[in-house]
This record gives C-alpha cells, sequence and structure tokens, in this order.
C-alpha cells in the first residue's frame, strides 16, 4: 500500500501565451521529444512516471529534458507529494500556448514538425490535409486571420474531452528552381 502526502502546492494555472524569445528557450525546443512533453503537459500536469509510459521513453530521459525544459522557463513544478519515501513532482507547464516569432521561430520549424509528425504516427485516424493553391495576397491575410481565429476560439473540454493536436500553417513555397539563401 503506498502513502501519499501532499509536501507543497503551487496549482496556479499556466499563462495564455508565452513568446519564446531567448535563446535558452529555443535551445530547450531544439529536441523533438520536449516538445512532446510539452504536448504532453498541454492537458494536466503529470509526474516523470506517468510522462515516460505515455511516450514510451524511460524516466531518466524524461527526467533530463524536464530539467532542460524547466530551466528555460517552459514548464514549472506544481505539485510534489511525499511516496514510498521519495518525492514526486507534477509538472506543467508555463503557457497554454507557445508563440515563436521571427526567423529564430522559423529556424526550429523543422523540430516542431518532427515532434508533430511523431504525434500524428501514433494516433488512430488523423486529419492532414495539404494543398497547394493560388492566392493573392489579401486572400492569404484573410485566410491567416481565418484560420488563427478558428483556432483561437476553440474551448478546451476539460476532462471530459480527449487530447487533440491541432496544428495550422499558411505558407508559401519557395519558386521552383529558387535558391534556398534567395530572398
Amino acid at each position: 500500500m503506498q502513502t501519499l502526502s501532499v509536501v507543497s502546492t503551487s496549482r496556479e494555472p499556466p499563462d495564455e501565451q508565452l513568446t519564446v524569445t531567448s535563446a535558452e528557450q529555443y535551445r530547450a525546443l531544439g529536441h523533438p521529444l520536449r516538445h512532446r512533453l510539452l504536448f504532453a503537459l498541454g492537458q494536466q500536469p503529470a509526474t516523470i512516471s506517468q510522462l515516460a509510459a505515455a511516450l514510451g521513453s524511460h524516466k531518466g530521459n524524461i527526467a533530463h529534458h524536464l530539467k532542460v525544459l524547466r530551466d528555460a522557463g517552459l514548464v514549472a513544478v506544481t505539485e510534489t507529494r511525499q511516496v514510498r519515501g521519495g518525492t514526486e513532482q507534477y509538472y506543467q507547464r508555463t503557457a497554454r500556448r507557445l508563440r515563436f516569432p521571427g526567423e529564430q521561430g522559423t529556424a526550429h520549424t523543422g523540430v516542431m514538425l518532427q515532434a508533430v509528425s511523431d504525434e500524428i504516427a501514433a494516433a488512430a485516424e488523423p486529419l492532414l490535409v495539404l494543398r497547394n493553391i493560388r492566392l493573392t495576397a489579401d486572400q492569404a491575410q484573410r485566410l491567416a486571420s481565418t484560420l488563427s481565429e478558428l483556432v483561437d476560439g476553440l474551448e478546451d473540454a476539460g476532462d471530459d474531452g480527449a487530447r487533440y493536436g491541432v496544428l495550422i500553417g499558411l505558407y508559401q513555397p519557395r519558386p521552383t528552381g529558387a535558391s534556398p539563401l534567395a530572398p
């Protein structure tokens, strides 16, 4: 039989949004598993053991990556419990949403998409649509606004709902034959 006693609690809700700006934050987000940890912590606080089981990884690996995220201010310990002589910590994201502005954010797109790809590969029946279409600058701006409003307007179902990932994107591909270094 295990004995649980709460040692400390700090159940403040996470901020609505965090704009990633520091080099330390970008370094912390340089590994796909750290993005997956943030995805997993998007719904509720979890322990290292719970995260290891959910993500199919070793506890030592999860602990290392959580420390990096914690040092960068992207996750925090919200509760600490004594369990069978040990201490169990519950981690939570410090913000519901992360924003990646500018060139540095664009440079980290590959790592973030790898994490999303890992999540999609494990999903039961994902909806994934890719379409190339010609738009005017005005149409592209309106589409970007509409997509942002759609996602921003979603209400979380709380404990009664299942976790879903939503990824939206609108981009203008590099013209065929253009140099990757060309503006």
